[in-house]
């Protein structure tokens, strides 16, 4: 991508307005209208905005708003709706993916991703065993959002930063992404419509905390109750104990009544003694609140254990909450199509990829697109 033009995804509109009366001059008095154009409608053209034809050919000059290109769509049908898994590929023919989950009552949310690949090495990820490959630049997160719905045609008004990467270990990206769709001159998306997923980053944790997101949400992946476990499964165990990392949720208030989400893969043999459930209560009861997000194991390609059965889900949900704990079971959506947590990731750009530098890289793919459909698994 070339280094002259400046991504317009990557600004908020106050930044972009700045931005072109430094670079443009006159016309800039339009660019916030220009602005909320482009991100109403996922294109960007200085053309149509009564400007003289000088100033718009400096500002299609100066500025572009690219999106990924949509290269494979897949869906599932579930209890809940449709699961859509969407493939990116980004400029430098990488991919990142991208799920538009069901969540019951014709909501919807968007789980993107914030890097291609992952470094934090998660046992039961699939996204881990691609390694770190890139991280995203904030138009490239900002753009899934928009090839989302302006290309795709589907709803998005919720976000949940828990696809392809860790988001915390590409901070500056993230925080600029949240402002972005924040920003009332664009997107204009609440601040409670967007989740932050980490798991355990506490300096990531820490930072976020100073940042005065008042609204945001926060859920952390919890896994395992036991240093040692933990560590088998997370890597960042390594760096942050469960202690170190309680410390940090617990300062982590950004308002009266924020409520954190602890997720729990629930993994047969693995994590799912009833004095996991005692451990999870300790671990949760210095918080002001939580909900427990149990989610049954996703096997992968080289999986750590089986699926949960339902009776083993239910009966896991049923000790947490006779410990008092509230408890939001997931329901499996689009494991199938490995739509479904835990199970993004490409082995095969891994393999042709894995040598990259961790810049942008410059070669191109060659899939077509596809778009096919499958059959429930949820029952």
């Amino acid at each position: 991508m070339s280094d002259s033009f400046i991504e317009l995804f990557g600004l908020t509109s106050a930044e972009f307005a700045l931005s072109a009366k430094e670079r443009v001059g006159r016309g800039a008095g339009v660019a916030r209208e220009m602005y909320r154009g482009a991100v109403q409608e996922g294109v960007f053209s200085a053309h149509r905005w009564g400007l003289n034809r000088d100033s718009a050919d400096r500002f299609d000059a100066t500025y572009r708003a690219s999106l990924p290109q949509i290269v494979r769509r897949v869906e599932q049908p579930g209890l809940q709706g449709l699961t859509t898994k969407l493939v990116l590929r980004l400029h430098d023919g990488l991919e990142a993916e991208v799920v538009h989950i069901p969540m019951g009552r014709g909501r919807h949310t968007l789980c993107v991703s914030s890097q291609v690949g992952c470094k934090m090495g998660c046992q039961f990820c699939e996204t881990a065993k691609m390694g770190l490959v890139r991280h995203l630049e904030t138009h490239e997160i900002v753009g899934q959002v928009m090839a989302a719905r302006h290309d795709a045609g589907l709803d998005v008004r919720n976000v949940v930063f828990m696809g392809m990467g860790e988001a915390l270990d590409n901070y500056d990206a993230l925080v600029q992404t949240i402002r972005v769709l924040s920003d009332p001159g664009g997107a204009a998306m609440g601040q409670e419509r967007f989740t932050v997923c980490t798991v355990g980053h506490v300096e990531g944790i820490q930072r976020l905390a100073a940042e005065g997101f008042k609204r945001l949400n926060l859920s952390v992946s919890l896994n395992a109750t036991t240093d040692e476990a933990r560590r088998k499964l997370m890597p960042i165990a390594r760096k942050y104990d469960l202690k170190t990392l309680q410390d940090a949720l617990v300062n982590y208030q950004p308002r009266a009544n924020f409520c954190l989400g602890v997720n729990y893969c629930l993994m047969p043999g693995i994590n799912d003694s009833i004095e996991d459930v005692s451990r999870i209560r300790d671990f949760c009861a210095p918080m002001n609140r939580t909900m427990v997000n149990l989610i049954p194991y996703n096997p992968g390609s080289l999986p750590l254990t089986r699926a949960p059965e339902e009776h083993e889900i239910e009966r896991f949900v049923g000790w947490l909450r006779d410990e008092g704990l509230s408890v939001r079971r997931r329901i499996t959506k689009g494991r199938d199509v490995m739509a479904a947590c835990g199970q993004l990731g490409n082995l095969e750009l891994r393999r042709s990829k894995r040598a990259l530098p961790l810049s942008p890289a410059t070669r191109r793919g060659d899939q077509s697109d596809e778009t096919t459909t499958q059959p429930p698994s949820e029952r």
